[in-house]
């Protein structure tokens, strides 16, 4: 299912896409068949489908699975099982994915044909750039680009997240040569795993480079001091501002490529501020699960960036979501067997690629050719148009997540547990936390969550006298009580600072209460947000703050382990 093309041949690239998205629902068709012939015997197929491997059986008889369902089967491997529970190919790495499963990473497997279909996804992606950017191929691209935190499991299998998977496989490290897409930073600073000293060097790499192409080692990049070089650019960070800094420095620059979706569209006006007006560009849609789609219109702007999936990369399904677009519905079929909810009423069925509807919205459900199958990724997405036959979606959110500010994703069953954890600190001196909310603050850099207490003594609404250090240690009980993401954001990549309590007054709550009805919400049905977003609510609960307390330590984290 892997198209052979020059990447340095950019009509072939661009004959490449149009066909794939012409055909999008024959190639989807393919995908399934080669995916259920290759693995109709393992052990997890072979369960549900009897050695039929046509469509309409897999339909019937495969479940629509989380994380939980397929967990068993991964950590099995993990401990050294064979790869067939799952995989006819051999499981060569298991990716981490941002998302956690019991305060740990999950594990979704990978094969080494599937750093090939990696390979060819980042290839595709020139050609896209080159139609809407002249010039590529006459200077070097400035990347930053970072491995992480890596374990061996039991069986021998390293977990790691899957880019630092990309950078130290021999598909990147022996990549061909593609002249519209040549990197300042040699491999050695992109593979080093200090990550202060791998930004220090290759920013000094790209400032080296700044209007020139130079060898691809640290050395001879480095080899002669500079003087010019660095007075000129210790007088342009010596201005009063810094805004527009990376045009200043790198004055060639075309567009910035960074990540604009999610939570990281909070970056948006500083990258703006900095950028001096250049594009900022969000090339592709991918996840630890699979790669999924490009974006075809990458000088877009950031609000309206949307993805085309490319219908040879897996095979996709989608579950239609209500419309608040919270909570999907689950499969409507067991077994062949149409299901009704606990109203009697019959819920929505999955549906193809080819089927989505324009303005509805999705969760997205894929069988990957490395063993997961009708796997809910969690993402919710809304078609925003096609591509001759395939959509394009936007990225919305994901599923349950009330908080995050770099890969971290904390849902609200995380939230109230470690609020639990901290609260029971405070209970033995006569406290009581009556409610609490939270938001991502992304005033400063780093971001840092903050959760809005409102506190009374027992018996009475009056405002205990609170001890800073007992505050501060419920802020730090928060923090060791989130999941080993958070807490690597927190003390390793240092991408998250400090979490905040802020206590307000007895009625602060009633008060947001009475926003959010007069908002349209209904009283009758009313429950606090355990997340805010919406600045007049902030403001409310902000103007009504009596004490702020943080954390005044990391908390604790190790690469984690997997149980034998």
């Amino acid at each position: 299912m892997l198209p052979v093309f020059d990447p340095n041949d950019y009509e072939a690239g661009l004959k490449l896409l149009e066909d794939l998205t012409n055909n999008a629902c024959q190639i989807q068709q393919k995908v399934l068949e080669e995916i259920l012939t290759t693995n109709l015997h393992t052990e997890y197929l072979k369960s549900f489908l009897d050695g039929d491997s046509g469509k309409e059986n897999f339909k019937n008889k495969v479940p629509v699975v989380n994380y939980e369902d397929i967990k068993p089967c991964i950590e099995r491997i993990a401990n050294g099982e064979p790869s067939s529970i799952i995989s006819a190919k051999p499981i060569t790495e298991l990716l981490t994915s941002s998302g956690t499963s019991g305060g740990q990473p999950k594990l979704m497997p990978s094969t080494a044909e599937e750093l090939e279909r990696k390979t060819f996804f980042y290839n595709i992606l020139v050609p896209v750039m080159n139609k809407y950017v002249d010039g590529l191929d006459q200077g070097k691209a400035m990347y930053l680009l970072f491995i992480k935190p890596e374990i061996s499991t039991p069986s021998g299998l390293m977990a790691r997240p899957v880019l630092t998977s990309y950078y130290k496989s021999n598909n990147f490290r022996n990549r061909a040569f593609n002249r519209y897409n040549v990197y300042t930073s040699p491999d050695e600073t992109i593979l080093c795993s200090d990550s202060k000293q791998s930004m220090y060097c290759q920013l000094l790499c790209g400032l080296a480079q700044r209007e020139e192409v130079a060898e691809s080692a640290v050395l001879s990049i480095l080899s002669k001091p500079n003087s010019e070089l660095a007075d000129l650019i210790e007088d342009e960070c010596s201005g009063k501002s810094w805004e527009g800094i990376i045009k200043k420095l790198w004055p060639r620059t075309k567009y910035i490529e960074v990540i604009v979706t999610g939570s990281m569209a909070q970056y948006i006006p500083t990258l703006e501020f900095y950028s001096g007006g250049l594009p900022l560009v969000s090339t592709m849609y991918g996840s630890s699960e699979c790669y999924l789609g490009i974006n075809f219109k990458p000088l877009c702007n950031p609000s309206d960036v949307s993805y085309t999936l490319l219908p040879n990369m897996a095979y996709f399904e989608f579950l239609p979501v209500d419309n608040n677009h919270e909570e999907a519905v689950h499969n409507v079929q067991c077994n062949g067997v149409r299901v009704p909810d606990q109203n009697g009423k019959e819920k929505a069925e999955v549906v193809d690629l080819v089927d989505v509807k324009l303005g509805h919205y999705y969760e997205l459900i894929v069988t990957t050719f490395t063993g997961l199958y009708r796997y809910r990724v969690g993402d919710i997405l809304m078609v925003t148009g096609f591509c001759n036959n395939a959509p394009q979606f936007r990225f919305v959110h994901r599923r349950n997540v009330v908080l995050s500010i770099d890969t971290d994703k904390t849902n609200e069953e995380d939230l109230l547990k470690a609020v639990t954890r901290a609260k029971a600190l405070l209970e033995p001196l006569g406290f009581l936390l009556t409610e609490y909310t939270s938001f991502a603050d992304t005033d400063s850099i780093p971001g840092h969550y903050v959760l809005f207490w409102e506190l009374k003594m027992r018996g009475t609404n009056d405002l205990p006298e609170l001890d800073p250090i007992i505050m501060e240690r419920c802020c730090s009980v928060v923090e060791e009580s989130l999941d080993s993401v958070y807490r690597r954001c927190r003390k390793k990549d240092k991408s998250i600072g400090p979490l905040e309590i802020r206590v307000v007054t007895h009625g602060t709550f009633d008060a947001l209460m009475d926003f959010c009805v007069s908002q349209g919400s209904s009283v009758n049905q009313y429950k606090t947000p355990r997340c805010i977003k919406s600045e007049e609510a902030l403001e409310i609960l902000d103007s009504r703050v009596v004490g702020r307390f943080s954390s005044n330590k990391t908390p604790f984290w190790e690469p984690f382990r997997i149980e034998t």
